[in-house]
């Protein structure tokens, strides 16, 4: 009887356990579809079907018919027909709504970057601070370009500040077309919101160590600024890679002193740059910089690589000079270019372009400022204005055709310099 009642009562909890696993599969199961739907919504709003009156977002199908007509269109090549180029890809608002006869101090100051699919992430960090006009170049190569025009769209779709900021700009092998990913539906799952949009861009981090891209593809640097500087119709842009990050309010401090000084089309304003380590904050100003630079965590740019490279920027002078805070920027003092000195700074739009010839690592960036002194430029070099890269640049992280790169391209350099004596023969200035 006693047994009776146990087996009983053992009947009734193996039943209730039942029933309680049995409601647990039927809401994971509901659970799962309606993720499932809610994620198939999304991959519809983002890559589906058009027309505003169907889904309530016309803005947002019109985002999406401008990235079909980019597309159509299939870029056009560049100079050497080795790249296809797909300028305005994506346009911002800000790109979109500037009319003529808008405030010109609008548009006075632009970022201008290139990147590869792998150092994309860094946009987020580098807007974040600088929260301007910015306009994005990438190269991608392979099934890269699927992916990279999907992600880029994916940005400007979710992310508002990109939306109303970025231009985006593609570049990939002449013989290979971006084409609109809507028949990759699984590949995106998850994109939700801009979070989830950069934590898959974080997943493609570092797949390339520096220009050792997949199918020993050159890397067209000096191309990709070129197209992020054409995509930009402000009065100066400052021309940095995506993984430097310039001082804060830098726009707002920059217009000040173009209103206030007089101006001149053969200057350029140097930033001094500086690199730091991975593991600190990067500072906002001067006074901070100066503070890391001091105890050795932060140190100029290429200084283990390439002293001699930004020597003439003189450090000493800079960190030394007056403004140490967030005042007023001005020029503290102006600089001959000298051999092998390749400054970043803020030009205007008119400065001669790079040359494209020059791809993968050594002598891109160096041959420009080149021919900025032959044409005649001088450079200013600004008070408390500066840039940092991301991380100590170190011997070890480079790939292993570095060196081979660099040697061909030190040869081209030569004939580089031959020719700007034919380019600008009244000019007495040499490289």
């Amino acid at each position: 009887m006693h047994l009776s009642k146990k087996c009983s009562v053992f009947k009734v909890v193996l039943s209730a356990l039942m029933i309680v696993a049995l409601l647990q599969l039927i809401y994971l199961s509901f659970l799962s579809k309606f993720h499932g739907k809610q994620q198939r919504y999304r991959y519809s709003e983002l890559f589906g079907g058009s027309g505003g009156k169907k889904n309530g977002h016309p803005e947002k199908n019109s985002r999406k018919e401008r990235l079909r007509y980019s597309l159509s269109t299939g870029g056009i090549f560049d100079n050497s027909g080795q790249y296809r180029v797909y300028k305005n890809l994506i346009k911002s608002d800000f790109t979109t709504n500037q009319k003529p006869g808008s405030d010109p101090s609008s548009n006075v100051l632009a970022l201008a970057t290139h990147t590869t699919i792998n150092n994309l992430h860094h946009l987020e960090s580098l807007l974040g601070r600088w929260q301007n006009p910015l306009s994005v170049a990438i190269f991608a190569h392979g099934q890269d370009v699927k992916f990279a025009t999907a992600l880029v769209y994916a940005l400007s779709f979710f992310c508002p500040q990109i939306q109303s900021l970025v231009d985006f700009h593609l570049v990939c092998l002449s013989g290979e077309m971006a084409s609109f990913p809507e028949q990759d539906r699984e590949h995106f799952a998850g994109l939700e919101d801009c979070a989830s949009v950069f934590s898959r861009l974080e997943t493609h981090r570092d797949t390339y160590k520096n220009y050792a891209i997949s199918g020993n593809v050159s890397y067209p640097n000096n191309l990709l600024r070129n197209v992020a500087r054409g995509g930009t119709e402000s009065s100066y842009i400052l021309v940095i890679d995506i993984d430097m990050m310039p001082s804060a309010d830098l726009h707002q401090q920059f217009l000040a002193l173009i209103m206030r000084r007089e101006s001149v089309s053969d200057e350029v304003f140097v930033l001094p740059a500086f690199e730091i380590r991975h593991a600190r904050k990067m500072p906002a100003n001067k006074a901070e910089l100066v503070q890391l630079y001091q105890v050795g965590e932060v140190r100029p740019f290429y200084e283990e690589l390439c002293p001699r490279c930004q020597a003439p920027t003189n450090y000493s002078q800079w960190v030394n000079s007056h403004v140490r805070g967030t005042g007023t920027l001005e020029v503290a003092y102006t600089l001959t270019w000298v051999d092998p000195w390749e400054p970043f700074y803020i030009g205007p739009h008119t400065v001669p372009l790079y040359d494209e010839s020059f791809k993968q690592y050594g002598f891109n960036r160096i041959s420009q400022a080149c021919e900025l002194h032959v044409a005649g430029y001088k450079f200013s070099v600004l008070s408390s204005a500066f840039v940092v890269h991301r991380g100590f640049k170190i011997q070890g992280e480079f790939h292993a055709r570095k060196d081979e790169e660099n040697k061909r391209n030190r040869v081209l350099f030569r004939s580089f310099k031959e020719g700007l004596k034919t380019k600008y023969p009244s000019s007495n200035r040499r490289c």
